[in-house]
């Protein structure tokens, strides 16, 4: 049975601690929507597909995933050195090493890379909140 954010989540944070979901909804959107457009030294791309892409492989690596998405897009939109970055700074964050920071997206700014790490850690922290309010759901009937 799904249980999202945004059907379930959300509201159950609300009730416990009002206002908190708002607060939390609103900086998962403001980091799922950051872009400048670019990719590399391409402007004007829309890069959507690339963030929905890297948001659901962080839930994947944590056992959630969406009936609605195609999981064939994380495998063309993310090569596979960017995918180890993600599963290690999301799993084992003491592991990262700058030969993996380095390793992926050779061409691209540091700015894009550090977009990826906050869409990492907040997908993360979206992923760590869904497993916990489902634990309060279940307690709670």
């Amino acid at each position: 049975q799904d249980y999202t954010w945004e059907d379930h989540g959300f509201s159950l944070i609300n009730r416990l601690y009002p206002d908190v979901g708002q607060l939390l909804d609103e900086k998962f959107q403001v980091v799922y929507n950051l872009t400048y457009n670019t990719i590399a030294m391409h402007c004007g791309v829309d890069t959507s597909m690339l963030r929905r892409a890297i948001w659901n492989y962080v839930h994947c690596v944590f056992g959630i995933r969406y009936d609605d998405y195609d999981y064939g897009e994380v495998n063309q939109l993310l090569e596979r050195n960017l995918k180890i970055y993600i599963k290690t700074v999301a799993c084992y964050p003491e592991k990262t090493t700058k030969q993996i920071y380095t390793q992926f997206w050779r061409h691209f700014k540091h700015s894009e890379k550090v977009h990826v790490n906050l869409l990492l850690l907040e997908a993360r922290m979206q992923a760590a909140l869904l497993y916990a309010l489902r634990a309060v759901t279940r307690y709670m009937t």
